[in-house]
């Protein structure tokens, strides 16, 4: 009993681990060495080690997008800088389609140098600060750090700093900040995807003719049925591990960094186009693509052995002879889950070869469910083709990718979208049998099935038209070029020529002019403030709720959010009547007069800047340094609900907004005696 109760104190324990939001992040841990280069010379070497999933941009971009590395030197006359600081690692470089431009950043680890020559033979200390932004999906944090070089005399030495020297008030945020939901969860998701597209594999023409040949094989090669079922149990995971090594091997020889450049480069990119185009055509039936038979047939000598040699040399012939067909789903699997993670081509190639193996496994253990199996005919090669016209339509997205980066212009959205709308297009016809391939049968009447898919196929065709003219269409948004690469977009033409969402002219929710107003804007014509104090004012004045909004000019997922969710017309209603809204800029450089600088209580530095004083507001109120973040305060500036940070679902932010304003009328107005 007792164990039971640890057991689930454990379990409620692990629960509320995950469910603790990320606070104070440290994402970079920084190592400042020094090597010698001549008897007067010395590298002072920056060395980077970035946090999975989290990437830090570099220095060599153009203005106008995320916030680049920086270093500033304390100048000194025992020391003279040469040139300026040089990466060592290449950074990887790729299309930002929010800022619209070409960035550069590092992942897992950077390598920067700066040269100087010495100007005395004493002891001394180089020190400085940097500033630099990392992101991943969902966040992006702005740091400052400092960093400190101690030259000695007569020797060559330096000053470490790691995350592990951070003070002691940092140690408890750090370890509050894990946060295994988002890791578990896309793992889970990638298991599920691919134990479907396993599920879809055993409907091809390669596979579902080998159930019933296989099972019979077990059931008339064994002495007893006992065993028979043992050699299928063997042979089902034998499936499993050989595509599991096959995911394995992916993951330990190419690894997160090959994985990147294999993300962004265009070569690899054109490679998996052209590949997916191959496997297309094939399965239209222009050609088969086959395993060399040499391979094959070695393999079905094996399997005349029978015992588990047998069925594993039957698992393998299974996996060379159904190669045609598997071929580019495998190929699908292994290119979508190269995303950096060492796990998810394990996970990925796990999840399909488990479905793909689990009907021989069954079937054999239970033969009497093969008569319930209908009759292998046209209908697989139908699945076939139908697999070809998505792949012909997925293997654009390759092509889209290259094209972004190095702005050949061959895709922009329209052209994408037409080809999108072409291919559904026949789909559907294919489907109604108004068009044949190779290798298919007549088709005498249509299914109800085939129809049901044939709907969805033009639905879908349908709903890709408005595109065309500049509907944003969300839902597959991320499959698409940005939308700034529409030559025509009706929206746009319209929201130019009237002045923005709302009037020209009109002012929602303000006071008085907002300081800053001059450089800081708020998207979709939204009014507000760039100051708190000032907005806090005018809540006070007109007895509003405050909404928060900690952002910065270059958070990629605040302008996403911004494009995804501001812009619905429920959430503009909402903060445009109801809020006072409050932009905070955590990396605007402008200078404040002496008069508004701070000292931070959290590490007692002076903030000079606004970007400075409000990423310290964020700190040490809020006890979270990421962006995008979202704050709503009453008039006196306590917090109504739980703030929420990035979150694509309109409807959540909307309930957010509302259950806020409901907090705000059950505490009541400000007493009049407090105005």
């Amino acid at each position: 009993m007792k164990k039971k109760l640890l057991s689930l104190f454990l379990g409620f324990f692990l629960i509320s681990l995950m469910g603790i939001q990320a606070q104070i992040l440290e994402t970079v841990s920084w190592k400042f060495t020094t090597e010698k280069v001549s008897e007067d010379e010395l590298n002072l070497v920056f060395t980077a080690t970035i946090d999975k999933e989290w990437h830090m941009y570099s220095q060599n971009f153009p203005d106008g997008g995320p916030i680049r590395l920086g270093f500033n030197f304390k100048e000194s006359s025992f020391y003279r800088r040469i040139g300026k600081v040089q990466e060592i690692t290449k950074a990887q470089k790729e299309f930002d389609s929010i800022f619209e431009m070409d960035v550069e950043y590092f992942a897992g680890t950077a390598v920067l140098k700066q040269k100087i020559k010495l100007l005395t033979d004493k002891a001394f200390v180089i020190s400085g600060d940097m500033e630099y932004q990392t992101c991943r999906e969902g966040e992006c944090v702005l740091f400052t750090p400092d960093f400190e070089f101690q030259i000695n005399e007569g020797e060559v030495a330096a000053v470490t700093k790691t995350k592990a020297e951070e003070p002691e008030r940092s140690k408890d945020k750090i370890n509050a900040m894990k946060n295994p939901r988002k890791e578990y969860a896309s793992l889970w998701s990638l298991f599920f995807i691919a134990f479907s597209f396993g599920l879809i594999a055993l409907l091809t023409p390669c596979v579902f003719p080998m159930i019933p040949m296989t099972v019979s094989f077990f059931m008339h090669s064994s002495e007893s049925r006992v065993k028979a079922i043992f050699n299928a149990v063997f042979y089902g995971l034998s499936i499993i591990g050989i595509y599991t090594i096959i995911g394995t091997i992916v993951a330990v020889t190419l690894g997160p960094s090959f994985a990147n450049w294999l993300s962004t480069h265009w070569l690899p990119n054109v490679i998996f186009f052209l590949i997916f185009m191959v496997f297309a055509f094939a399965f239209f039936g222009m050609f088969e693509i086959t395993m060399p038979g040499w391979l094959v047939n070695k393999s079905v000598e094996k399997e005349d052995k029978g015992g588990i040699l047998g069925s594993f040399f039957m698992a393998f012939t299974l996996v060379l002879v159904s190669f045609s067909c598997t071929g580019p789903i495998v190929g699908s699997i292994l290119v979508q889950s190269a995303g950096g993670e060492v796990l998810e081509p394990i996970v990925g190639m796990f999840g399909f070869s488990l479905a793909f193996a689990l009907p021989f496994t069954l079937f054999a253990i239970f033969p009497s469910w093969l008569s319930n199996l209908p009759k292998s005919g046209g209908w697989l090669n139908s699945v076939k083709v139908v697999l070809g016209f998505l792949e012909l339509a997925l293997g654009l997205k390759f092509l889209s990718i290259a094209d972004q980066t190095y702005h050949w212009g061959i895709l922009d959205r329209e052209v994408y979208l037409g080809i999108w709308i072409v291919i559904f297009t026949l789909l559907g016809f294919y489907l109604l049998g108004k068009l044949k391939f190779a290798h298919d049968s007549e088709i005498k009447f249509i299914s109800v099935p085939r129809l049901l898919m044939a709907i969805l196929s033009f639905s879908f065709v349908v709903y890709m038209v408005p595109g065309m003219f500049g509907a944003p269409l969300k839902s597959i948004s991320g499959y698409l070029p940005p939308q700034t690469t529409q030559d025509f977009d009706i929206s746009a033409i319209v929201r130019d020529q009237s002045g923005g969402f709302f009037a020209a002219g009109e002012v929602q929710g303000i006071c008085e002019k907002p300081k800053y107003s001059d450089d800081l804007h708020l998207p979709h014509g939204l009014q507000g403030y760039f100051d708190y104090e000032q907005g806090l004012a005018c809540a006070r004045k007109q007895n509003k709720p405050i909404f928060i909004d900690f952002t910065g000019h270059g958070c990629v997922n605040c302008r996403e959010m911004e494009a995804n969710v501001w812009s619905d017309a429920r959430v503009q209603k909402i903060l445009k009547e109801d809020y006072i809204i409050i932009a905070l800029y955590v990396d605007d450089k402008q200078k404040l007069p002496e008069s508004d600088w701070i000292t931070s209580t959290y590490d007692g530095k002076v903030k000079k800047t606004l970007g400075k004083k409000y990423a310290d507001f964020q700190i040490t109120r809020f006890g979270v340094n990421a962006q995008p973040y979202y704050v709503l305060l009453d008039n006196e500036g306590q917090i109504l609900v739980d703030p929420r940070a990035y979150d694509l679902n309109v409807d959540a932010f909307v309930e957010f907004l509302e259950s806020g304003k409901e907090e705000f009328a059950k505490r009541g107005s400000i007493s009049q005696s407090r105005r």
